[in-house]
């Protein structure tokens, strides 16, 4: 029986705006770190090919496997950090990239070199997921759109890393050099993540965690809602293409079209990469909401595919240069798919579909990067040149993903909340 001065335990604080961005920039360390390690091919390819004797294709393949690991563990991943927590599954995960990375460093040949590409996807994967739920969960839903594009921002820290720097680093030292530099930057950011993040209480009572088959029945639920199709594919396809551009082609393309030296061809990567530090916040800032923001993505989707489709028909470099400038610009619309994939779910399915739109869109960037080295590989066989024909292939691949969701099953949830002029405002 209890003490007439015993006082139930009253539930802790609420962390302080202060403490919650402390914890989210300690989980974006790591996403900057992913962020370097699937852009890496664009500042080592040539080096790559000349130790190993690579095939476009094989660069590509190699390119596109850590966007493959990435993309499948991505249902694991989120799985985990519902019934484990997101501070459990990244600290238990990541170290999988510090091995990968310095097997890549150590690697006598290309199995090895493909095998560490492997580690680094799974250690990377639960990287970005963790911070677009700690958003959802800890932030209020009329700032996901912003708050998320700041973290896109803060993650493209990790794309400046593989630009200007890394070509440096990697003309003194060699790309062996690049990954035991990137070994050592994961050790600290898994030990920034463990001293810094506390999963701060989601308020009530905490929910019963579910069963691992319970958990993955309800991530199957998803695939067979009418309108996750549309999002899947253009989600398959927008970041993909600027990820093939940024993290793939825009080194040898610039070597090779121009002349350009590998510290100039990392310059314009630092570029992309600054650009994209600041575009998906500023279109999270300007959301334009639910009932317009499909509108939006589907708009900016087709210019982009229409800055690709320049970029290959066009061998001038100045305006070159410019429409990549375009691209990187533009490409910060991405942001806009997160906060339609939050709207477009009920809350209790907010976390999964964000699991499963993330998987979605690595498996497009692995898929992508696989493809347009084959399809280099075909153009040279047929006498054409290579990077013509991958920047037409990533503006038809842009235009197909639009027009799938455009004209796929449309949203539901939102429809309801819009009332019956939403079919005639929306795509």
């Amino acid at each position: 029986m209890s003490s007439p001065n015993t006082r139930p335990a009253s539930p802790p604080p609420s962390p302080s705006q202060a403490t919650l961005w402390a914890m989210l920039l300690a989980l974006l360390t790591a996403f900057a770190l992913s962020q370097a390690y699937r852009t890496v091919t664009a500042i080592m390819a040539t080096d790559l090919q000349s130790d190993f004797g690579l095939s476009a294709g094989s660069l590509g393949t190699f390119a596109g496997l850590f966007a493959l690991s990435f993309g499948v563990a991505q249902f694991v991943m989120g799985i985990g950090m519902d019934l484990y927590g997101l501070r459990r599954t990244v600290l238990s995960v990541f170290p999988l990239a510090v091995a990968g990375a310095t097997l890549s460093a150590l690697a006598p040949n290309y199995g090895w070199l493909m095998l560490g590409q492997l580690l680094i996807g799974v250690g990377c994967a639960p990287a970005f997921l963790a911070c677009t739920m700690f958003i959802s969960r800890h932030f209020p839903s009329s700032r996901f759109a912003f708050v998320s594009g700041i973290g896109l921002g803060i993650g493209g820290i990790g794309l400046l890393l593989t630009g200007t720097p890394l070509a440096w680093l990697v003309e003194r030292w060699g790309w062996r050099g690049g990954f035991v530099l990137l070994a050592a930057l994961s050790v600290l950011a898994w030990l920034l993540i463990w001293r810094q993040v506390h999963e701060p209480a989601m308020g009530g009572e905490a929910p019963k965690r579910e069963r691992w088959g319970a958990a993955v029945r309800r991530f199957g639920a998803l695939f067979l809602l009418p309108h996750t199709l549309g999002i899947m594919l253009l989600g398959m396809v927008a970041y993909a293409a600027f990820l093939a551009l940024r993290g793939l082609w825009i080194g040898p393309m610039l070597i090779d079209r121009y002349g350009f030296t590998l510290v100039q061809s990392g310059n314009m990567a630092l570029v992309m990469s600054l650009i994209s530090l600041f575009s998906p916040a500023l279109f999270g800032r300007f959301d334009p909401g639910p009932a317009r923001r499909r509108t939006w993505v589907v708009n900016f989707s087709l210019l982009v595919s229409a800055l690709y489709l320049g970029v290959g028909l066009t061998h001038h470099a100045e305006l070159n240069i410019a429409l990549v400038v375009g691209i990187s610009v533009l490409s910060g619309y991405s942001v806009l798919q997160y906060s339609d994939v939050r709207s477009s779910y009920a809350p209790d399915l907010t976390g999964r579909a964000l699991s499963v739109f993330t998987m979605a869109m690595f498996l497009g960037v692995g898929l992508v990067q696989w493809l347009t080295g084959h399809v280099a590989d075909w153009a040279q066989a047929q006498g054409i040149e290579p990077y013509r024909a991958v920047m037409i292939t990533i503006a038809a691949l842009l235009a197909l993903g639009s027009t799938a969701f455009r004209w796929l099953p449309r949203l539901p949830l939102l429809m309801q909340a819009q009332g019956p002029q939403a079919a005639v405002k929306a795509p």
